[in-house]
């Protein structure tokens, strides 16, 4: 049988769902999609960017489902509040079944523990299981497949694999080489565990046990999220916080997606692979945490990315990958990708010059230094990142949007708040706020010679008079006071032209709907709520949140874009900077505004 039809045989008996309807497992190092056939339907190992073993989502082969044996049966499911734990739950004809998921928390950089536990609620339960893990997105089965009692072992590419709790498996026949399957009873009331174990080194010998596997992934779970009390929907954003902890790396790296090659818009050719680090991405979240106070992922994104300004300098990458290397190039994998979309793998962005990048480097610091958590090394990321904006400001880049090279008005001013913010900071160097302010201003006068609307907003650039929702996020960020009238221009536009029943969409791209060219933009969604809540216009403030913080699934996450005709999630899954602005969002619009000006 070849590849592509092995890869067929999963994709018929678990076939790709709608993108709200899947849930993310995460560990820091890898996640998992799980849809509502109990089918994990993508994860990369031992890392983010690494090959996926589980595929099916894209075309790929591999999947990992444990299902109720009775197909007749309707899907939910439901976090463990303030955790990446999730519980898959069907109701069938008799009752109902649930199994609890996670990825061993706190994830080890090389080894992935994936613990599975099927419970019958209040019938006796039948639950079937297949396994077919596929190393490089499908081309290579399980090899080497040997049972000593209870515990499955053998190889998946260049990955261990140790399977234990299964032990009357039986390996597929010829045709499925390498697949293992499995139909059990469970008592009512009764449960069984499933611990999958995947390592690029020698696994240790002592098999995890499921309870203290457990136990250790509860704990974890509990000391790593806040509880956020004070937030204006503290569930969703301890939910928020749960999800950008779960993208983030030992090292601090926060991926911006934990999936690949979802399409944003059907047959457009919009699908990218975002299982790297943004610096950006990184920033937002850092700035959204440091809004609710100085917990542990403001440290992580500070770490991360003063480590890439120290290496890099003026050459910082607009992304990397979660130990700081080199984004691959992009390329196509020869699958059939997700529906209306394609196959791609790496990233152009390993091409681009990104000045924001720089601009929301320093607010990250500048937020940093407000709890008193920025060090040395970090002032010295100030200086680099001045530095480069000095030297590079002038420049045609990508912008936010990672487009053609202009001279992106909303760069430039995000440079200026940057500056601003860090002259501001306690512990700024008093021999250098002089000179971070005369920059300011100096880029300020030429953003404002060249890019400012003849009806008084800003637009996106000199040769481009449109309004783009990302204008909002300088006088946000203290760019410019909140009562300048550029600034409250800009949200009258934003808000005449790019709202569509509360929706925000980034620019307009064509005549016609907003929504002929892409999908709501979620995260302009919850930026135009802060940017109502700054000046004071509670009620709408509220209005943009609630109707962002909507576009979800039942599992609670978010996508880049959201089709507002067809009510669906559009691009990868979950993405973080969208959590992230939620986050921060929750935060700001519970209290009064606090001008960073």
């Amino acid at each position: 049988m070849t590849i592509r039809k092995a890869n067929r045989r999963d994709a018929d008996r678990y076939p790709p769902n709608v993108l709200r309807e899947y849930a993310l497992l995460a560990d820091g190092e890898r996640g998992a999609l799980i849809g509502p056939r109990g089918d994990i339907a993508w994860m990369c190992a031992p890392s983010w960017d690494s090959d996926a073993v589980f595929s099916s989502l894209i075309g790929g082969g591999g999947v990992y489902a444990i299902t109720p044996a009775d197909d007749r049966f309707v899907w939910g499911g439901y976090y463990e509040e303030g955790t990446l734990i999730w519980h898959s739950r069907w109701i069938t004809e008799d009752g109902v079944i649930e199994c609890r998921e996670a990825l061993a928390f706190p994830g080890d950089a090389h080894r992935l523990v994936l613990l599975r536990r099927v419970i019958a609620v209040d019938i006796e339960a039948r639950v079937k299981v297949r396994l077919d893990a596929r190393a490089g997105f499908g081309k290579r089965p399980l090899e080497g497949l040997d049972r000593q009692g209870a515990v499955w072992t053998g190889r998946v590419g260049h990955l261990h694999f140790r399977w234990s709790g299964a032990a009357r498996a039986q390996p597929g026949k010829r045709a499925e080489k390498g697949v293992l399957e499995l139909e059990f009873k469970l008592p009512v009331g009764g449960h069984r565990d499933f611990v999958l174990e995947l390592s690029d080194q020698t696994l240790p010998g002592e098999i995890p046990e499921p309870d203290h596997a457990w136990q250790a992934t509860e704990h974890t779970w509990c000391t790593s999220v806040p509880e956020l009390s004070g937030s204006l929907a503290p569930r969703d954003a301890r939910h928020a916080y749960a999800v950008l902890r779960g993208l983030t790396s030992t090292g601090g790296g926060m991926v911006a997606s934990a999936t690949m090659s979802l399409p944003e818009r059907a047959e457009q050719g919009r699908n990218y692979d975002y299982r790297y680090v943004w610096i950006r991405d990184q920033c937002f979240t850092g700035e959204a945490v440091a809004a609710a106070g100085a917990y542990p992922l403001l440290d992580d994104a500070v770490r991360f990315v003063t480590a890439r300004l120290l290496e890099d300098g003026p050459g910082l990458a607009p992304a990397y990958t979660t130990v700081g290397g080199r984004i691959p190039d992009q390329r196509s994998l020869n699958l059939a990708g997700y529906p209306g979309g394609y196959d791609l793998v790496g990233n152009h962005v390993n091409q681009q010059f990104q000045l924001d990048a720089f601009g929301e480097s320093l607010l990250l610091l500048a937020a940093a230094a407000r709890h008193d958590h920025l060090d040395a090394d970090g002032w010295r990321a100030v200086e680099a990142a001045a530095g480069a904006i000095a030297a590079r400001w002038r420049e045609p880049e990508a912008g936010i949007w990672e487009l053609d090279n202009r001279r992106w008005s909303h760069s430039r001013l995000v440079c200026v708040a940057g500056l601003r913010a860090v002259s501001r900071a306690s512990g700024a160097p008093a021999g250098r706020i002089g000179d971070w302010l005369a920059l300011a201003e100096a880029i300020l006068a030429d953003t404002a010679a060249h890019c400012t609307h003849p009806t008084g907003r800003w637009q996106r650039a000199p040769d481009d008079e449109r309004v783009d929702a990302a204008l909002l996020l300088p006088g946000i960020r203290g760019a410019l006071p909140a009562g300048d009238p550029r600034t409250a221009a800009t949200l009258a536009a934003v808000r005449r032209e790019l709202d569509e029943d509360h929706y925000i969409y980034r620019f307009r791209q064509q005549s016609g709907p907003l929504g002929d060219a892409e999908g709501a933009f979620l995260l302009c969604g919850f930026v135009a709520a802060l940017a109502a809540h700054q000046h004071g216009d509670t009620l709408e403030a509220i209005r943009y949140f609630e109707r962002s913080r909507a576009a979800c699934g039942p599992p609670g996450l978010y996508s880049e874009e959201y089709d507002v005709t067809q009510r669906q999630l559009r691009g990868n899954l979950p993405q973080a900077f969208v959590h992230a602005l939620m986050f921060e969002a929750s935060t700001r619009l519970a209290l009064p505004w606090q001008d960073e000006s």
